[in-house]
């Protein structure tokens, strides 16, 4: 008996209790549970499903090929900050189950194995899982857009029977084409008439998913102890994924307030703080590429500022109807530090700028002219500089040695130094 193979399965049977209690938690909130949080809990409990069957085929891969099992299971993975999206991802695609249905390399892997009856039991699951996705693939393509009869009513005439097709796009004669559904050139959309039983089964078979892929991992889990515990089941091991947050659905997902219909002034006070605050960060890489002499590539410098635009205005579309649920005045308390705070962003970018990115002239003022070289020939109104070829030259006007410094270049960062050696020896003579 291998421990890892052990310490798998363990988890694998822990993926499929939390599986089977995320469809219970699902249901007991399906009557009387707040929306947000039956929401949530539909939502852990497609992905603890979809946990469930990716680990199973994970485990058969393994086993089928003859090799060590993988040492994380498949689970899925919440970011924090992220999670009302991460809900909303969940419900749109079930939670993932769709991708995890085995494909065709899985299935030929498990009929070309050697055959017996828990395989065969996995098999056929595998099997029903993918009639699952055939119906979800294909339950749409028995719509199609039909003129309903003047005369009919949509009591008496439920799936519409009593209309007409309705005509289709040039070019697309079939009325199930995902442009004919797009586009409906008719004023109703109804079941292709002779196909309501066919529609029946792809429906039955699609909303089997759930079941199924329980069935599936369950069948998996039993062929798996038989061969690699000799029938004997483990308990249940550390659980990892969406199955920790059943039944603490609200601390997944914090409630978030929306924006207010009719904000009030002190609300928009705080909203025009706060866009004030984003404009002023917005301006950064320009300022500092001006003074950096990156304007030649101005175009990273407008991605750049488009990409702090963009992502301060989520946050502000994400947080800030938080931060305005207060009473009266205190709703615009949040506006005001923003808007003070934009004030000294606005303010203070430009000398920091010049202060990091200092031009030849600047720099040495700063290095020598009002320092080592404060009193002697050689201070900042007592000589004449120029740039030449990235060297600043520096001629003092009452005579004397000719200092030469570089790299003399705008924007630049390193401390000039001396070119030559007479330059050398005027510094050392003065302590620089």
């Amino acid at each position: 008996m291998s421990t890892g193979w052990q310490q798998a399965i363990s988890e694998l049977r822990a993926q499929g209790d939390a599986a089977r209690a995320g469809g219970e938690r699902a249901a007991a909130l399906g009557t009387d549970g707040a929306r947000q949080v039956r929401d949530t809990a539909i939502a852990v409990r497609y992905a603890a499903e979809a946990d469930y069957l990716r680990s199973a085929q994970a485990l058969l891969r393994a086993h089928l090929a003859d090799r060590r099992p993988p040492r994380r299971l498949p689970a899925a993975r919440i970011w924090p900050g992220f999670r009302d999206m991460w809900r909303d991802r969940a419900l749109h695609q079930r939670g993932g189950l769709w991708r995890a249905v085995p494909d065709n390399a899985a299935m030929d892997q498990m009929r070309s194995a050697s055959p017996g009856p828990r395989l065969d039991a996995v098999i056929e699951q595998a099997e029903g899982l993918r009639a699952s996705l055939h119906g979800h693939r294909q339950r749409d393509s028995l719509y199609e857009s039909y003129i309903p009869d003047p005369a009919a009513t949509l009591v008496g005439d439920p799936l519409g029977g009593n209309g007409r097709p309705a005509p289709t796009l040039p070019g697309f004669p079939d009325p199930a084409h995902p442009l004919n559904r797009a586009f409906p050139q008719g004023s109703g959309i109804r079941i292709q008439p002779g196909r309501l039983d066919e529609f029946n089964q792809l429906w039955d078979d699609e909303s089997a998913v759930h079941q199924r892929a329980i069935a599936f991992g369950d069948a998996a889990l039993a062929l798996l102890v038989e061969s690699r515990l000799d029938g004997v089941t483990p308990q249940p091991g550390r659980l990892r994924g969406a199955g920790r947050w059943i039944a603490r659905e609200e601390a997944l997902v914090t409630h978030r307030p929306k924006w207010p219909a009719r904000p009030t002034g002190f609300q928009i006070a705080t909203l025009a703080g706060t866009a004030a605050l984003v404009l002023a960060c917005t301006g950064l890489p320009l300022t500092f590429g001006q003074h950096a002499d990156l304007l030649p590539h101005y175009t990273w410098l407008f991605m750049t500022a488009a990409l702090i635009a963009c992502t301060g205005t989520g946050i502000i579309l994400r947080y800030v109807p938080k931060l305005i649920q207060g009473p009266g005045p205190r709703a615009a308390a949040p506006g005001i530090a923003a808007a003070l705070l934009a004030l000294m962003v606005w303010q203070g970018q430009g000398p920091l700028a010049e202060h990091f990115f200092a031009g030849p002239y600047d720099r040495y003022e700063r290095e020598y002219a009002n320092g080592c070289l404060a009193v002697t020939p050689y201070q900042h109104n007592a000589v004449q500089a120029t740039v030449t070829d990235g060297v600043l030259v520096i001629n003092p006007t009452n005579g004397g040695p000719t200092l030469r410094l570089g790299p003399a270049e705008n924007g630049g960062t390193h401390p000039l130094r001396p070119l030559d050696q007479a330059t050398r020896t005027v510094l050392d003579e003065h302590g620089c």
